[in-house]
């Protein structure tokens, strides 16, 4: 782990709507076994010794959250979020200590473990800049043309899939994001604020059971991955 002298935060952007979930509810609020998703992921953020502070940021109708368990946890604060991911962030970072670290984490991705967050944690020693959890593309990557046929094989050598937790200082990531929101770059997500200013994250193999529920049928996926985590 890092020096004890660092402080460590997370920030959980939960202000979107999940639309293609096909839900009547904000997607982080379906249910994945006995707890909502959120509370899920919460949970894992909450349990660890090194965070101390959990920052949520939600929508300003948000009718759900006050109804977990967690909401009370004295180590949650809870922002107003934005539009888009970058302005919530962006929210929570203003309520943030900015000699702190800021681990960013989808509201949406349940099956985050201790050891993944231990591994970007230490991680930030050997990258000051900051660094993302991430795993590396296995399959055969296809370029597709417009018209929905194949345009061309990309060579998946030094690809990645971008994963959360995202590890960054927060002075700096609130500053790379609010010049790059100023200048209306497209930030998709943490990293891609610090790329746009020059930064080089690490990148830190992570667990491919990091996933994100997106679609319908990731609820079974991710139960499945929760109950394995459970039993192991």
């Amino acid at each position: 782990m890092t020096s004890s002298k660092s402080t460590f935060i997370a920030i959980v952007p939960a202000a979107g709507i999940g639309s293609r979930m096909q839900a009547t509810i904000p997607k982080q609020y379906l249910q994945l076994g006995q707890q909502t998703i959120l509370a899920h992921t919460l949970d894992c953020l909450l349990t660890h010794p090194a965070i101390k502070q959990v920052i949520v940021a939600l929508h300003p109708q948000d009718e759900y959250f006050g109804t977990l368990s967690q909401a009370s946890h004295p180590k949650i604060t809870k922002v107003v979020g934005g539009g888009e991911r970058a302005d919530s962030v962006l929210a929570a970072l203003q309520q943030a200590d900015e000699n702190a670290w800021a681990l960013v984490h989808d509201a949406a991705r349940p099956c985050l473990t201790h050891g993944d967050i231990n591994k970007l944690i230490t991680a930030s020693e050997r990258f000051p800049q900051g660094a993302i959890l991430a795993a590396p593309v296995r399959d055969t990557m296809k370029r597709g043309n417009s018209d929905g046929t194949i345009g061309q094989t990309v060579d998946r050598e030094n690809l990645w899939h971008a994963l959360t937790p995202q590890l960054f200082p927060v002075a700096t990531l609130k500053n790379h994001l609010t010049e790059a929101l100023a200048e209306g770059a497209l930030i998709t997500d943490e990293a891609s604020a610090m790329e746009w200013a020059g930064e080089q994250p690490g990148l830190v193999a992570g667990r491919v059971d990091n996933i994100k529920v997106t679609h319908p049928d990731d609820l079974q996926l991710a139960q499945l991955f929760l109950t394995q985590q459970s039993s192991q």
